[in-house]
């Protein structure tokens, strides 16, 4: 391919508040330097189906504060992987992507989206695809990178209604358990519990037992605390199950990730075996994380990736990922951030509610 003059962008797995300022900026940042750029819908797949549209400035005009992601998502994967020896394989959806991208004269892709998304872009460059992508996950446990897109609104929502059922636990002087997103990494809910004042905090970095809860809930008790919070992150590991995450059986989706969810119910479960003298009760609050509008902060960070993606495919920086390292957005080799996946929360964190004497 020669000179960048059409970009192809496309927003794949679950969405993020953030996405659509990410868009805008994109576009914005396009048009001064003479470049078209056009969407994929829903992720891979219209890249695959060859389903796309113009992106011009009125296209991204007002949504900027928008949740969600104008194009669409979904959790399409051109590659399948080999059960014998692990390795992700082209399937005939690459041919298709390939043929896609040179019948429409894309020269240049941003795939915004986490690491199954940008893992597909990755092995597409062996193919001759030039990408820069975008992190996008409220789980941000991209590697690479400080922050992802979306992980900053999803904490203020947990925040917040960590916030509303304290009120609630205090007045029935009940265990409210709150299941949070965080397959692999406790991001959202170590973050947010913190934030929130939660009193236990169960994340995937730390296996926890039965036991160790209850002991945690009757100090309280017997310290006069009539009430606890308890956050627990879908990918959390109970050792009464292996140190497994609780799956959804049977439910799969098309990377291989089994289905998470019900982490909460159960440890509601347990404790009243176990004896707990207060009532537990389970708030989910799944996809609530996701939606609404971005905070101020996420649109900011999705608005510096946008601009720096589309900078680094007019300079010719490909097969890379654009990050935040402190202050500065940096291109970092996409390879090295998706082994960098998934990113744990760092040890800064755990000893921070260690000291505050929270599990």
């Amino acid at each position: 391919m020669g000179s960048v003059k059409r970009i192809g962008v496309l927003t794949g797995g679950g969405d993020s508040p953030g996405i659509n300022a990410a868009l805008r900026a994109i576009v914005r940042r396009a048009k001064p330097l003479g470049l078209d750029v056009v969407g994929f819908r829903d992720g891979w797949r219209g890249a695959v189906e060859d389903d796309l549209v113009p992106l011009g400035l009125p296209d991204v005009g007002g949504i900027l504060h928008v949740g969600g992601t104008i194009l669409g998502t979904s959790r399409t994967n051109p590659f399948q992987k080999d059960p014998a020896t692990g390795a992700w394989t082209p399937t005939a959806k690459v041919d298709r992507i390939l043929d896609t991208l040179k019948r429409r004269q894309v020269d240049a892709l941003i795939p915004i989206g986490g690491d199954d998304t940008l893992g597909v872009a990755h092995r597409l460059a062996s193919h001759g695809v030039r990408a820069v992508g975008i992190p996008q996950t409220i789980d941000n446990d991209i590697g690479g990178t400080d922050y992802a897109i979306g992980f900053h609104s999803a904490l203020a929502v947990v925040t917040d209604a960590l916030d509303r059922l304290h009120t609630t636990a205090h007045a029935h002087h009940r265990v409210l358990i709150v299941e949070v997103m965080g397959r692999d990494a406790g991001w959202i809910a170590i973050l947010g519990g913190l934030a929130g004042g939660a009193d236990v905090i169960l994340s995937p970095e730390q296996p926890f037992s039965v036991g160790e809860v209850r002991e945690a809930l009757q100090r309280r008790l017997d310290a006069g605390r009539r009430f606890s919070i308890i956050v627990v992150a879908e990918g959390a590991r109970p050792v009464e199950l292996g140190s497994v995450p609780l799956a959804a059986e049977g439910r799969v989706d098309a990377f291989g990730h089994p289905q998470l969810g019900g982490i909460g119910y159960w440890l509601a479960s347990e404790l009243e075996k176990a004896g707990l003298p207060l009532t537990p009760r389970v708030t989910v609050l799944s996809y609530l994380q996701r939606g609404g509008v971005a905070t101020p902060t996420d649109r900011l960070i999705a608005t510096r990736f946008g601009v720096a993606a589309v900078e680094f495919a007019a300079a010719g920086k490909y097969d890379v990922m654009v990050a935040l390292h402190g202050p500065r957005v940096v291109a970092v080799p996409l390879g090295e951030a998706l082994a960098g996946c998934p990113k744990p929360v760092g040890p800064e964190y755990l000893d921070l509610a260690r000291n505050l004497g929270v599990r």
